[in-house]
Formats: C-alpha cells, structure tokens, sequence
C-alpha cells in the first residue's frame, strides 16, 4: 500500500511537473509572439541584425549580462524587442578594450582616419530607410524625420571626411630670432558620448564622426528607451571597422541606466564626455566630471521663442511656427515654447496657427502621411497633462488641444495656450510636450529682453523686414542664445555650423563649425632651430 502510495505521489509529482514546464513554455512563446518583432510586418527588424533578445554591449565582441530592458513602441506601447544591458564589470572592460584601441587608431594618419568614416556614413545610406523606420518605431517620431534622422548622421560623416584633410594650427610669428612658434592639436583620447531618446541616432553621429577623425575612440550609452537603435546602429559602425581589420572597440557601446551613466562621468579615463539630455541631469554630469576636472560638452534644455514683428510676413510665420511647435511631438530642444506677438498681428496669428494645428495629420509614426505622432512615455503624458493644469491656474487660455487623445499609444492633441504673463512660471519651464504659449508685447526692447529673461539659451529667432533689426538681433543687445535665426523657425539646424546654446543649455558645441576642437587638445609649440638662446620680452639672464 505504501508503496503504491508512493509511486502515484511520483507520478503526480511529475505530472505537476510536466504541466509546470507546459506553462513556462507556453508563457515563453506568447511573450516571443508577443513581440513585434516577430509580426510580419516588422520583420524589415531582423534586416538590422535585431532579434527578440539582443547584447547590449560591444567592445570587439557582443556581449551583456545585466539587466533585461524590453523596448515599446509608442504608439500602441507593444513590445518590440528585449536588450541585455551592461554590468559595472562589463564596462570596466569595455573601458579597457577601447582605450587599446585607442593606441592603435591614434597612429592612422588623420585622412585615412576619414576614409573610414566615410566607409561608415555609406554603411549608412545602405540602411537609411530601415534604420529610420526603426527611429520610427521605437523613438514615435514621424518616418520622414527618422529617416531625417540618420542622413543627418550620413552628413556629418561627409562634413568630418573634408575635416580630416583640414584640421590643423597656426603657425605664429614668434619674437624671437630663430625660433618658430606653432599650435598642435592632438586628440584626447576617449570620448564618452550619452545621448537622449529624442535624437538616439544624429547627436551620436555629430560626435562620433567628428571624434573619430579628430583621432579618438568613442564609448557610447544610448537613452534606456532606445536600446534597440543603439543596438542597430553600432552593428553598422562594427562592420565597417571589422572589414578594414580594426578593432571593434574603436566604437564601444554600453547600454545602460544611470548607474552606467555615472560610471562614465566619474572615469578619469574618459578624456572628454559629451552629455545630451536635461538641464537637471546635465547639472549632476557637470559637477561629477568637475570634482575630477575633465572635459566635458553639454547639450541640455530649451525654451525657445519665436518673435514675430508686426511687419512679419506672416505666410513664413505660420507654417515655421506649427513645425516649430509641433514637429517631433514638441520633443525636439529647439522646439519652439514661447510664441511673441506683436499687438497687432496676435489676433490674426492665433487665429490662422489655431487653423493649421486643426489641420495636422495625426497618426501612426511610420506612415509616410503622418505629420505628428506620440510622446514618446507615458510619463511624458503626465507631465503635459500637469503643464495645461498649471498653466490653467496661471492664468492660461486654452485655444486648442489639451487632451489625451483616445487611441492606442502616448498621443495627445498639440496645444496652443494664450494669456500668460510672460514671467509665468510655466512660460519658464521647459516641458517636453507640444504645447504653445502665445505671449504679446508691444516693443522691441520688451520682445528682445523676454527672450532672454529664460534661463536657457538655445535657440531663438525673428521674423521681420527691418534690417536695422534684424542686426540688433544679432548683435550684443540681442539674441543671448547658441542659434540665432532670422525669418526660419527655431528647429531644423544644418550640420554645417556649430549646434549648442548657452546658460542652462550648456555652453557646448558639435557638429560644423570649429566644433571639432572640443574634441581635441591644443599644445603652443616653441621651437627653436638656431643657435642662441634669446628670452621672450628682451629678458636678460646671464
């Protein structure tokens, strides 16, 4: 009897067992057929080397152990893909490997560098459309801005291709007889670059490009919420350095949260960190990289005016004003915050902006008819639901939008509010949300100084005929910000000139320009081919 008993105890116990298994399976397979990724139409994914569960890390070799992040989409917040984030270990090696790399890429001469970064940039146009499809699906902005996206990336490579035939110092006249006085610049050596959600491909491809040719090696944390591009993005860049027989770890990349993020700020073998993302987190960043006194390039918030004069011509203002504001979701740093009227042009440009904004397509991101698509998290709802709130209580006129739409994703109606003091703080707050605060004036002085009074100073711009104006506006009495624009919207910056802003916005700058020279260190050569000795300023020491 016994022992009959315990051989049904046995076999119920693996029949538990079995049906235990059974239901872990099954779980295992709803949540893989869950994924989008694997949905038909979603399989141009697997065409970027993607999977249902990817490696976070690259150094030379594909790996990552910490913890496993699930990518959504943000336009009906279904699971795209999973990412296996980096460990503390795992950057240290990751650290380690790129910093031998270095040594290597250091001693490439400047234009063979840029040929490699050519060789990535087609790497790129191969995949430009999938690649910014993906910005689409897992970023929420629109399919053509996606694919903007990338070829901004594409462009920076062509502009750093021309730079490795250019970088280069004065040669001075010294005092001295016999004596010449040059610059050398040198790069630093390894760039951290953290970039944010809302540019998870161009603010990588401003830095890497430029800090590649000037001769670094660059280590890259993507946002959390867009592991998947980053994934992407460095299995292009991996190929390319793979075919030409270089290390992998030229380009590293760590995916990761804050703990990752704080790692690198606080590395002293990170020569220079350029950080993208709020003025809040960049403020910690900043004192980190300080306490050790390294280099860092801040690109960080925006609340960005658009003054509108009352000799404007308003056919230029309306449709920059609504891409202004409602390109992106208002997700952009140059989006355009605050709207400044002239008295007598407010009426008739509320009334036609409110028209346009009636008249924008709103959709899923990734079709091409798609003008405006979702936030990108759900946590950026709430903070517009709490921004038309507070902006209600300061004394804000709601003339459109203000709510969350009723569809699948993170959508809400872009928004336009009138009324508020130009000092209301809400008008002061930059909320990443597509709202519009229209605010009238009646000078030029009371428009130029409202502009300033933020404490941000990205971008900014103008629209009027009055040349006198125009360069007061550009002048020392005008514009306080990084980009100062004339008769165009605050968004939409070429690669060709140096993107950043100043105050609260960071003071750095990437892209064209002479931007190149913060990736770089800069060394005052005296050298002295005769044979005397003479001191600067006549000094006699003898």
């Amino acid at each position: 009897m016994q022992h009959c008993l315990t051989l049904t105890l046995a076999r119920h116990s693996r029949l538990i067992l079995r049906n235990k298994l059974r239901s872990v399976h099954c779980h295992q397979s709803a949540a893989m057929s869950g994924l989008l990724i694997n949905q038909p139409q979603y399989s141009w994914l697997k065409e970027l080397g993607l999977s249902e569960d990817n490696p976070g890390v690259y150094n030379g070799s594909w790996g990552g152990s910490g913890e496993v992040v699930t990518s959504f989409c943000p336009a009906n917040n279904q699971p795209i893909a999973r990412v296996t984030q980096a460990t503390l270990a795992e950057y240290e090696e990751t650290v380690q490997k790129t910093r031998e790399a270095w040594k290597i890429w250091a001693d490439i001469p400047a234009p063979k560098r840029g040929e490699i970064v050519r060789q990535i940039g087609d790497a790129l146009r191969k995949k430009n459309k999938v690649l910014g499809s993906l910005v689409s699906l897992e970023m929420g902005k629109i399919y053509v801005e996606g694919v903007g996206e990338v070829q901004e990336y594409i462009d920076v490579c062509d502009y750093a291709v021309g730079l490795s035939r250019m970088i280069g110092g004065p040669i001075l006249p010294s005092e001295r007889p016999g004596h010449a006085l040059i610059e050398q610049w040198n790069p630093v050596g390894l760039v951290g670059i953290i970039t944010a959600f809302n540019f998870p491909v161009a603010v990588y491809g401003w830095n890497n490009a430029i800090a590649l040719t000037c001769g670094n090696v660059c280590l890259w944390k993507g946002a959390p919420t867009t592991p998947l591009i980053s994934v992407a993005v460095s299995k292009i860049i991996a190929e390319v350095l793979e075919q030409n027989n270089l290390p992998g770890a030229i380009c590293s990349m760590t995916c990761g949260g804050a703990d990752i993020g704080t790692a690198m700020a606080k590395d002293e073998r990170v020569d220079l960190l350029s950080f993208t993302g709020s003025t809040h987190v960049g403020q910690m960043v900043a004192m980190m990289i300080q306490e050790r006194f390294g280099r860092k390039l801040l690109e960080l918030g925006g609340n960005n005016a658009i003054i509108v004069f009352e000799d404007a011509d308003l056919n230029l203002v309306v449709p920059s004003a609504v891409f202004a504001s409602v390109g992106t979701a208002g997700q952009r740093c140059t989006t355009t915050r605050r709207l400044m009227l002239h008295e007598s042009v407010h009426d008739t440009v509320v009334e036609r902006i409110a028209k346009a904004y009636k008249q924008v397509r709103i959709g899923d991101p990734w079709d091409p008819n798609t003008m405006y698509g979702p936030l990108h998290t759900k946590q950026a709802v709430e903070q517009y639901l709490a921004a038309i709130e507070q902006a209600k209580q300061q004394g804000g006129t709601l003339v459109c939008g203000g709510k969350v739409m009723d569809r699948p994703g993170n959508y809400v109606e872009p928004t336009i509010i009138t009324g508020l003091a130009h000092d209301a703080p809400i008008v002061h707050t930059e909320t990443f949300v597509p709202i519009l605060y229209v605010l009238k004036f009646k000078t030029e002085e009371e428009a130029f100084a409202w502009n300033n009074e933020v404490k941000q100073g990205l971008s900014s711009s103008i629209f009027t005929k009055d040349l006198g104006r125009v360069f007061r506006w550009l002048g020392p009495k005008g514009s306080d910000c990084g980009i100062v624009n004339v008769n165009i919207p605050t968004s939409g910056a070429e690669i060709g000139g140096a993107f950043g802003g100043e105050k609260h916005t960071g003071g750095g700058r990437e892209s064209g320009s002479d931007s190149w020279k913060q990736y770089m260190r800069r060394s005052t050569c005296t050298i002295n081919y005769s044979k005397d000795l003479p001191l600067a300023q006549g000094i006699k020491f003898e």
